[in-house]
């Protein structure tokens, strides 16, 4: 008997579909629901007021519910609008000059991020980029090797979004760290989903998101910051809400806060923050580790039908190395997965990677077979020419 299955009831988008894109979009929990009302009638009484009831502090309120997830003690995660922003804040606290003005990243990395480190280059950024020899995972050693005295930032997922490969994040910092460089770690396909603990991977800054694993929504993105790292930096990228004094709106340069709030910058989205709530709490409750034994035991068997259908898995076959995601690559797999996504089977596709498959706690064992079986189906018949919806193929899960 699956216990985790006992939370399915909480996400009515599993009603109708097999949801297989955690990876991308969590489902949205029941809750949200209430939360978003919550908002609109705080708004609609309270009105202006709602900043002193509790707006104000939402960014950091809110991060403490991802802080709970990942290790994170209260005060120490902010929340923003996106990860890039998140990454712009700490990139924008350093100056790049020679000698040690490098940047450190892979190829394997969301090029979301990419674009802003190289954007970096007009600052006097060096940029050095570590290839992967096989679109899967990238060597430890060889991005270990790329970092040195001249290295600032190391820029590193720890789950990797194509492939889902884990990347040996504690390695990689501790050298960092010896070479005086600071980790940016990305954790969006791993909070939530990979059990961690920031502070034991001695991370300096962590940026992620709820959206995914997290099942939070869109706009609800955290940056860590090392405690002791928190006063010796002034980012550049700032606003009223780090300063110490938000009210006095005084002129001139800002005076930060000293702790945490100073890597706030603007007014916050407030409704996304209602949003965060439910998941993070549920995610709690149930603890990332027994999700982390449902996930291994799901991608492990995704691996094995796809085997044994001759698709070709882009995912590491240890589930130790392995995040929340299998990508299956097989002929026409962009159209294959509109198709998949017309008949209610929700996945999504990536260049190099393939079709990208996510359960999550909330999966059937079942739907694991339904889906494979759906990309057989289309195959055979060559539903994605015609992209037509054959009848009774709508998925039914009971």
């Amino acid at each position: 008997m699956d216990e985790l299955l006992s939370w399915r009831p909480q996400f009515p988008i599993l009603e109708n579909t097999v949801y297989m894109i955690s990876n991308s979009l969590g489902a949205m929990p029941r809750g949200v629901y209430d939360r978003m009302r919550e908002y609109a009638d705080t708004w609609a009484t309270r009105g202006v007021r709602a900043w002193g009831d509790g707006w104000m502090d939402m960014p950091v309120a809110v991060g403490n519910l991802v802080g709970d997830i990942i290790g994170a003690a209260p005060g120490e995660i902010t929340m923003h609008q996106n990860v890039t922003i998140a990454e712009a804040i700490v990139t924008s606290c350093f100056d790049f000059e020679p000698p040690r003005n490098r940047i450190v990243y892979t190829d394997m990395n969301f090029p979301s991020v990419m674009y802003l480190h190289e954007a970096q280059k007009s600052r006097g950024a060096e940029v050095v980029m570590v290839e992967s020899d096989d679109g899967i995972s990238v060597p430890t050693e060889k991005v270990i090797a790329a970092i040195d005295e001249r290295t600032l930032l190391v820029p590193i997922s720890h789950v990797l979004f194509q492939s889902a490969s884990v990347q040996d994040a504690r390695a990689i910092i501790e050298h960092a760290h010896q070479m005086g460089a600071y980790v940016i770690l990305d954790v969006f396909q791993s909070a939530g989903i990979v059990p961690f603990d920031i502070k034991e991977l001695d991370a300096d800054f962590a940026v992620g998101g709820v959206l995914k694993w997290l099942c939070g929504g869109p706009g609800g993105a955290f940056l860590y910051v090392r405690p002791d790292l928190v006063q010796k930096l002034e980012p550049r990228l700032t606003g009223w809400m780090g300063h110490a004094h938000p009210f006095d709106f005084e002129i001139g340069p800002i005076q930060y806060r000293e702790d945490g709030y100073r890597f706030l910058n603007g007014t916050p989205g407030v409704p996304a923050l209602y949003a965060v709530e439910p998941g993070c709490r549920i995610v709690s409750e149930i603890g990332v580790e027994k999700i982390r034994e449902k996930s291994k035991r799901q991608t492990s068997r995704l691996m094995e039908l796809a085997g044994e259908k001759g698709y070709e898995t882009r995912t590491p076959v240890d589930p130790a190395r392995r995040g929340g995601t299998v990508s299956i690559m097989m002929p026409h797999a962009y159209e294959v997965s509109r198709e998949l996504l017309r008949r209610e089977f929700l996945v999504d596709y990536r260049p190099q990677a393939g079709i990208r498959v996510s359960p999550h706690f909330y999966t059937k064992d079942e739907e694991l077979d339904l889906t494979i079986e759906e990309i057989g189906k289309i195959l055979e018949t060559k539903a994605y020419e015609r992209h037509e919806l054959a009848p009774g193929t709508k998925a039914k899960v009971t």
